[in-house]
């Protein structure tokens, strides 16, 4: 059958495919909840099976005899990992099992910081900016932007922050609260808070009443020596036409350009007299902020990465049809 005429894919409900899941159904794919496709589907029509990594690390023996069964039908295996490289704290015998069966055909990831390999091939996926986030008109979102007196706040953050509840999160609880001493000490104003319970429209409001949106910090990379992959609000913030400061972070170098469409901080120090730069120099952050919005609606959109990883797909079946010399 020819490759294109691979219509259907199947998932055992990865989280991870969610926001890829609408994107396959409007470039004309079927999208099926299916831990195998054994007596259910043609198996000529399956483009690929998304497999939750996590689901994978639990039952490996499992996971091994069904992949095997979808790889004699043609059918590859992929994950996509946006934990790493903490791994949501999975005992190490546990990732040093999958890392020596490697049985993903494909394996995607949202840092590779360790260098550890899961799959046949492995490839840098980023997270991306979700349309919920997008500027229904974003001409006149940025014009109403760019005027400096209709932010409620100098700066904001909205997250994850309770180091009592999450281990994970100490470095962020401890940043953020020295941090508002220091701005408080500089009389600007600003607001660090739990995101639980907000919708995306609370999201968005804030983020557009703050001159300066920060990332610092991820659960992902806790016990890591550097902070690498990229959180999905270093791509919403953009979308919806904030500036964003963002810690310093391996990653963000393939996906922006520093100067360019980025703003980035190493430390406490170097984060308060960002803020206070970019806060005195407000048209040149709206003049990034722009850009930056441009940027990641050129290129870091969920349905870019589903056109991706659609593509590498249709490489993967088509080399497994050319004829062998």
């Amino acid at each position: 059958m020819p490759v294109e005429m691979r219509k259907v894919v199947t998932h055992d409900d990865a989280k991870t495919f969610i926001p890829l899941a609408e994107h396959f159904r409007a470039m004309g794919y079927e999208v099926r909840r299916e831990a195998s496709v054994a007596g259910s589907i043609n198996p000529d029509q399956v483009l690929v099976h998304f497999s939750c990594f996590y689901a994978t690390l639990r039952h490996p023996l499992r996971a091994f005899l069904r992949f095997r069964a979808m790889r004699r039908q043609g059918i590859p295996v992929i994950t996509w990992n946006r934990d790493a490289p903490h791994y949501l704290n999975h005992r190490p015998w546990r990732l040093a099992l999958l890392e020596k069966l490697r049985l993903f055909d494909l394996y995607a990831t949202h840092s590779i910081i360790d260098g550890r390999r899961f799959g046949a091939e492995q490839f840098y996926l980023g997270n991306a900016a979700s349309n919920r986030y997008f500027l229904v008109d974003a001409a006149n979102a940025m014009r109403r932007l760019r005027r400096s007196d209709g932010y409620a706040f100098d700066v904001s953050f909205f997250g994850a922050m309770s180091g009592a509840r999450f281990k994970e999160m100490r470095a962020r609880e401890t940043f953020f609260s020295e941090l508002g001493r220091r701005l408080v000490a500089r009389g600007i104003r600003f607001i660090f808070r739990e995101a639980e319970g907000m919708s995306y429209e609370q999201q968005i409001e804030l983020i557009q009443s703050s001159r300066i949106n920060l990332n610092f910090g991820a659960a992902c990379d806790y016990g890591a020596p550097l902070a690498s992959g990229m959180p999905e609000r270093c791509y919403g913030i953009p979308a919806c036409g904030g500036f964003l400061l963002c810690d310093k972070r391996t990653h963000a170098r393939d996906d922006f350009t520093p100067g360019e469409n980025w703003a980035e901080f190493e430390g406490l120090d170097d984060c308060v007299a960002k803020i206070e730069f970019w806060l005195e120099n407000y048209s040149a952050a709206r003049d990034l902020a722009e850009r930056c919005h441009a940027h990641v609606m050129a290129h870091h959109t969920y349905a870019l990465r589903a056109q991706l990883l659609r593509d590498r797909l249709l490489a993967w079946h088509a080399s497994r049809q050319e004829p062998r010399r």
